[in-house]
């Protein structure tokens, strides 16, 4: 059982586990959700699910631009690598072995001596310091730098081992920091001389992950492929992984585009997200001959908290119970019902299928870290957690309305002159910003039932690199995002919901949410020691988040719905509960001979 407080001089380990226990002991063999006979060759045509219609560079940690799908999974190797079936527990790669101190101030990392880069340099203290130093500078998005603002800094040690230092106790920095991709000091290069990193766009990243990039077709495809010297492929965190020669993605324009191909054998693996195409256009010849398989595959992932965000930047959302009308607006059940073939549950909460979901009334715990803050969050907040309004029971449409007209009113908005509209005489209309022309079939009932109550949402769709400068910017009323959740919160959420990030371009703050009490519970969550600090912090934020009404939870499934060739793939026997359902894919099936 491990501890990064133990009450000893210190410790060295194969791996890190945020709450000291770890699954793998020193020296085993393999992950065991893995073929470690897996045999290698053939290749993984995969489909970009990104919503682009080609990249416009290699380096994938840059503001500006659009990098390959897979690129940094495939190509940068990180002092620790996670398993997929525990959670925040990560084993060494690059690095031969972690040591945290006892004040909990600082994480040593030795690299192993075998680690190679691609171009068959070995990968140094020096290149650690340099992807750390770059990831932290002014030309990287801000949801990496936030990461790292409790980091205070990083020390070559000797030629094979680096030190960081953290500004204070934290536990999850030992993982966070052994996440980073570490890439080679010479990559852009010109001359003997570093480039700008934003000015490292088109160079051939320098990494020493398992693949390499192949041939090129710009607007139709990236080939990865895999390389053959590649320094890991022994080591027993990657036995049975990268299997294919070759794993090449293929870009279409849109989704139809995208399913047509599928049907016509174009591509061996599609994961889908629409409950629609999954129960009704994902058929034909192919599936009927068993050579296209459809499967769901179940996990333990946190729900996330995929939501329609609303962007208190502008003055029409400023109002928290403006915010809430516009959720009571939104029927979830219908929507299941009539759109979604039942597939989905509501969102709930920040936390869903975690411990750290919270339920009821706050209990004393979290009372006590909610009370300093009562003149900064709802009343609301210290009564029972915030739900989503319902349409099925004893609920109904009309009197969420009715709830939603009520609330309106108080804020200032007055039906008159034919609209709804404010002391200003402003008509209350916002705008929908997506991506994708199909997103406004889910987004018409929901404009339906905001039309009833005056309040008139456009939905506005733009090409993918508009759509991306424009949340870079903040330059939107309404968006849907997908979050991603987590078993175990940390500083990412200071990128989401933190009153820095919001001033900062290109954040994760989104909602462009200030509020003194969540900077708060924040810091109480990455400064917890233990998990019984841990859930009393981060539920309290749920509370908080929720009845801010800063998002309109949208919905979530409990399994990864796949198609893929079965002629041409291969798996292991179960997924890894905590496995994304194409990251299982390529990183541990195989092609059939």
């Amino acid at each position: 059982m491990l501890s990064c407080f133990l009450a000893i001089p210190g410790w060295a380990a194969h791996g890190y586990a945020l709450w000291g226990d770890l699954k793998y002991p020193p020296g085993f063999d393999h992950f065991s959700y893995v073929n470690a006979l897996a045999p290698k060759g053939g290749e993984l045509r995969l489909v970009s699910n990104q919503r682009m219609s080609t990249f416009d560079k290699y380096n994938p940690f840059t503001i500006k631009g659009s990098a390959p799908a897979y690129l940094s999974s495939l190509m940068f190797d990180t002092l620790l690598v996670g398993s997929l079936d525990e959670t925040a527990a990560a084993y060494g790669l690059l690095a031969e072995d972690v040591s945290v101190a006892t004040d909990g101030l600082s994480a040593t990392f030795r690299l192993r001596p075998q680690a190679r880069f691609h171009n068959g340099d070995p990968v140094l203290a020096l290149d650690v310091k340099h992807s750390f130093d770059t990831l932290n500078g002014p030309f990287v998005s801000p949801g990496i730098r936030s990461q790292l603002e409790d980091v205070a800094g990083l020390d070559i040690i000797d030629a094979a081992t680096v030190r960081y230092r953290f500004k204070k106790p934290n536990r999850e920095l030992p993982l966070t920091v052994g996440g980073l991709p570490v890439f080679s000091h010479r990559w852009g290069e010109e001359g003997g001389k570093s480039k700008p990193f934003d000015k490292v766009v088109m160079d051939i990243p320098i990494g020493s992950g398992p693949y390499k990039i192949g041939p090129v077709n710009f607007g139709k495809d990236i080939t990865y492929v895999r390389d053959e010297n590649y320094w890991a492929k022994d080591l027993n965190v990657r036995r049975g992984t990268a299997n294919f020669d070759r794993i090449t993605v293929k870009i279409y324009k849109d989704n139809t585009a995208r399913l047509e191909a599928l049907k016509a054998g174009e591509f061996d693996l599609m994961r889908f997200f629409s409950a629609g195409d999954w129960a009704r256009r994902v058929n034909g010849r192919k599936f009927d001959s068993g050579e296209l398989v459809k499967a769901e595959f179940k996990h333990r992932l946190p729900t996330g908290f995929q939501s329609y965000v609303l962007n208190t930047r502008r003055d029409k959302l400023k109002d928290v119970r403006v915010r809430k009308a516009l959720g009571l607006a939104l029927d979830y059940e219908w929507m299941n019902r009539q759109m979604f073939y039942g597939a989905y549950q509501r969102v709930q909460g920040l936390f869903g299928n975690t411990d750290c979901q919270a339920s009821g009334f706050p209990d004393a715990k979290e009372l006590a870290l909610l009370e300093p803050w009562r003149a900064d969050i709802p009343a609301a907040t210290f009564g029972p957690v915030a739900a989503p309004p319902r349409t099925d029971g004893s609920n109904s449409l009309r009197d969420n309305l009715r709830q939603a007209q009520r609330l309106l009113k108080d804020a200032g908005w007055e039906y008159r002159d034919g609209a709804l509209r404010n002391a200003k005489g402003e008509p209350f209309v916002l705008e929908y910003l997506d991506s994708n022309e199909g997103g406004a079939r889910v987004v018409t009932p929901w404009a339906r039932n905001l039309e009833k109550i005056g309040v008139t949402l456009q939905f506005r769709p733009v090409d993918f690199a508009l759509y991306q400068q424009r949340l870079q910017k903040f330059e939107f009323d309404i968006t849907s995002l997908a979050y991603q959740g987590t078993h175990n919160p940390g500083q990412e959420f200071a990128d989401l919901f933190g009153s820095k990030a919001a001033d900062q371009e290109d954040s994760g703050n989104h909602s462009g949410v200030k509020n003194a009490a969540v900077d708060a519970l924040i810091t109480r969550i990455t400064s917890a020691r233990s998990k019984a600090e841990l859930l009393p912090a981060c539920r309290a934020l749920d509370r908080v988040i929720g009845h801010l009404h800063l998002l309109v939870p949208q919905w979530s499934a409990g399994t990864h719905r796949m198609a893929y060739n079965a002629w041409r793939l291969d798996k292991p026997d179960t997924m890894p509960p905590y496995a994304t359902g194409e990251g299982w894919a390529i990183d541990t099936w195989w092609a059939k001979p």
